[in-house]
């Protein structure tokens, strides 16, 4: 007779797997309120965390344009792993489908998150907790961005996740949008002399971290995340959660339902690719330059990185931010400052758009004076 095998000698456990999904579906349960009136408000069809919902999206115009969006952490997560925190990888998760909705002038309105992960519990420990970390994360992050999550999906997947120490995971999430034909942006509404205002950004967010990560075991070996930077854990400062700017965004040119409080013209999200690659395709259009002569200095920890691992000045600003999280496109600068403000999101005008002369570029310049030994970087962006 054969030996009897259960699913939990696969290290998959049905109950954990049921608690990991209650704790996620009560999570997303109380970030519904954050569209209690208003377009895509959830209509809770059946009340169980396996039960349906629905968004309220009755009587909507002629001229509305709905699409989906995907993204993920990447490998952020390990910096997690590695000091037992979750609790910001959420910020980080949202900033990436919400941040990118904006960038075609559309609202995020609806979330839906997975959450893959190795097991939630071994030799008797339950990893639930952790769970509960990102859980309480992202009630907070879809605040921030406005929207709300209508899921928790959770699975176990044994060795096809790995990472770092007992709890690995892997965490995607899907956003729905909406938006008006005429407020959405495609890059021809660009002119010449339009200012350009940047979004402050501390941190990488969720960009170039594979980079951060090699430097880190290069200089200081395997156990890197136990060291300091001043007085700060090094895995710590990296994970610094993005900051969320969708809501502020949505705000200066309406959303989906709302008066304008700016007129915008384009809008870069800084992530992979940094300004050369993501304000590049926005001005692609419009066939126009940008002339950068303004921009706020990366952190001192990102600095720090860059000059640990002898990363060239051009390698960094086609990797990570450099201080700018999202570039924004308008003829009203100061009525785009003074939206940022009132969300506590620090931007400043730091350059302008400018004829191309059949040769559109990217210049920056004026980056501050640890970069005095090379002052102008240039990006062709044909």
């Amino acid at each position: 007779m054969p030996k009897q095998t259960t699913y939990a000698d696969a290290r998959v456990n049905v109950d954990l797997g049921d608690d990991a999904s209650k704790v996620l579906y009560n999570a997303a349960k109380q970030t519904w309120k954050n569209r209690k009136g208003r377009f895509g408000e959830v209509v809770e069809l059946f009340s169980d965390f396996s039960g349906l919902r629905a968004v309220h999206v009755g009587g909507l115009p002629q001229g509305t344009y709905m699409n989906l969006g995907f993204d993920g952490v990447g490998t952020k997560m390990e910096l997690g792993e590695r000091i037992g925190k979750h609790n910001t990888v959420a910020y980080d998760l949202f900033a990436m489908v919400c941040d990118d909705a904006v960038v075609r002038g559309a609202e995020p309105v609806l979330v839906g998150s997975i959450l893959d992960v190795n097991s939630l519990g071994r030799d008797g420990e339950s990893y639930i907790e952790f769970v509960k970390q990102l859980a309480n994360g992202y009630i907070c992050a879809a605040k921030a961005a406005n929207v709300v999550v209508v899921n928790g999906e959770v699975a176990e997947l044994g060795a096809r996740v790995q990472g770092y120490g007992k709890f690995n995971y892997n965490w995607g999430a899907g956003i729905v949008w909406f938006a008006k034909k005429d407020r959405m942006f495609t890059g021809k509404e660009i002119q010449p002399i339009d200012s350009i205002v940047a979004l402050k950004e501390e941190g990488f967010r969720s960009n170039g971290l594979s980079l951060v990560r090699k430097i880190m075991k290069q200089t200081y070996g395997d156990n890197w995340h136990e060291k300091d930077y001043n007085g700060k854990n090094l895995a710590e400062l990296a994970l610094t959660p993005s900051i969320i700017y969708s809501k502020a965004i949505v705000d200066m040119f309406g959303g989906f339902e709302e008066i304008p409080k700016a007129e915008v013209h384009g809008v870069a999200h800084i992530t992979g690719g940094g300004i050369p690659g993501k304000l590049g395709r926005v001005l692609k259009q419009s066939g126009l330059s940008a002339a950068i002569s303004d921009p706020f200095e990366p952190s001192e920890f990102v600095r720090y990185v860059q000059e640990l691992g002898g990363v060239l000045d051009r390698e960094a600003y086609r990797t990570w931010n450099m201080g700018q999280g999202m570039l924004v496109i308008t003829p009203e600068p100061k009525r785009v400052i003074d939206v940022s403000s009132s969300y506590g999101i620090f931007a400043k005008e730091v350059g302008v758009i400018e004829n191309s002369k059949d040769n559109p570029i990217i210049l920056i310049k004026n980056r501050g004076a640890h970069y005095a030994k090379e002052p102008e970087l240039v990006f062709d962006i044909r």
